[in-house]
């Protein structure tokens, strides 16, 4: 596998689509999924994340299945493809694909419903021990041949070089840890938006989990600790950790600046808050 270039790449910005409803696309397009999974009856737009442009629950009489869309223009569909491409690696994990449609203009996905509620990250939740769990499993699985970006290529904008080389590895991550795109249930965790799917050090998906641990009221320690029962974890250094600490608040810090979007700003002061911790603690 050749190294990856160390070209600082545009941050993921919170806010790229404009959100429309399921009813707003083409009717050849609903025409295609109703073809797929049926009649759909009704249509309920997702609340949380703009990553796309439609993000709804659809119910249909034999039913319940969850549709994203991107137009074909926008700068960003080529995750609707990713995360096309790597559902078969994750069909374990994360919510099973149904189809990619594109048509009219319109790339969607359409996947199988989870059952459950988003994860609730608060100190002292019952999910947490779920979300760890979920960790380990992606953590066990094989990271697939398909194009991915590489977890140093994405922070080299944030760090120093020298850093770089904690980022690097071959495991896959998916470096989303928004509690949205996490849904438990009575029994496990799934976890969804596959999107950005990424190649790195084993154990940055439970590094990428700590600041939304802080912004949901726990402590950096606390949040450490819970990132510790990922099995991972221990591959990583103290020095590693506190690298991707501060790459990562310098990278919330630039997609934040002049955000009054309140999830933006709460994971901004959060990372911030652990990258104070981790200097303290040095």
């Amino acid at each position: 596998m050749g190294k990856a270039v160390r070209t600082p790449q545009p941050p993921r910005i919170a806010v790229p689509s404009t959100r429309i409803a399921y009813w707003q696309l083409p009717a050849s397009v609903r025409d295609r999924i109703g073809q797929i999974v049926g009649m759909v009856t009704a249509a309920e737009s997702a609340a949380e994340g703009l990553n796309s442009a439609v993000a709804a629950r659809l119910h249909t009489p034999d039913g319940r299945y969850f549709v994203k869309a991107l137009s074909v223009e926008h700068r960003w569909v080529w995750t609707q493809q990713r995360e096309a491409e790597i559902a078969p690696y994750v069909d374990t994990v994360a919510a099973g694909l149904i189809a990619r449609i594109v048509e009219d203009g319109w790339d969607v996905l359409l996947f199988d419903a989870l059952a459950g509620h988003q994860a609730d990250y608060s100190p002292d939740s019952k999910d947490l021990g779920h979300v760890a769990r979920l960790l380990t499993r992606i953590g066990e699985l094989p990271c697939p041949g398909t194009p991915l970006r590489e977890a140093e290529q994405r922070l080299a904008a944030y760090t120093s070089d020298d850093m770089l080389r904690h980022f690097a590895g071959d495991c896959l991550l998916h470096t989303d840890l928004n509690p949205a795109n996490v849904i438990v249930n009575d029994d496990d965790a799934r976890i969804v938006d596959w999107g950005w799917a990424t190649r790195g050090a084993a154990w940055l998906d439970a590094a990428y989990w700590v600041s939304w641990l802080i912004a949901a009221g726990n402590t950096p320690q606390a949040a450490e600790w819970w990132a510790a029962q990922v099995p991972a974890w221990q591959t990583t250094t103290s020095e590693g950790v506190t690298a991707f600490a501060e790459a990562n608040a310098r990278m919330w810090a630039e997609i934040g600046t002049g955000s009054t979007d309140a999830w933006t700003t709460g994971i901004l002061a959060a990372s911030a808050a652990w990258r104070q911790y981790r200097q303290a603690s040095a």
